[in-house]
């Protein structure tokens, strides 16, 4: 475990770059050309993206993030 100071100003930023990620990955799910295995290695960085994203967003905010699962 890690501790880690940020103020106000770098919390802000942290969270706008994790947004940026997350959209970026949730629009990527949704392409029918990426490959199975490209699609697993996202999965696995989304999830760690959205465990960060957890720590420094309101929960009102994570609530847009949370990836709709489809079952094929």
């Amino acid at each position: 475990m890690f501790g880690l100071l940020v103020d106000k100003r770098e919390m802000k930023e942290m969270e706008y770059l994790l947004k940026r990620e997350l959209d970026e990955l949730l629009f990527d799910f949704d392409d029918g050309r990426i490959d199975y295995a490209v699609k697993k290695e996202m999965e696995d960085r989304y999830k760690v993206l959205f465990r960060l994203f957890q720590r420094v967003a309101d929960p009102s905010e994570c609530s847009r993030y949370i990836r709709k699962r489809v079952h094929n």
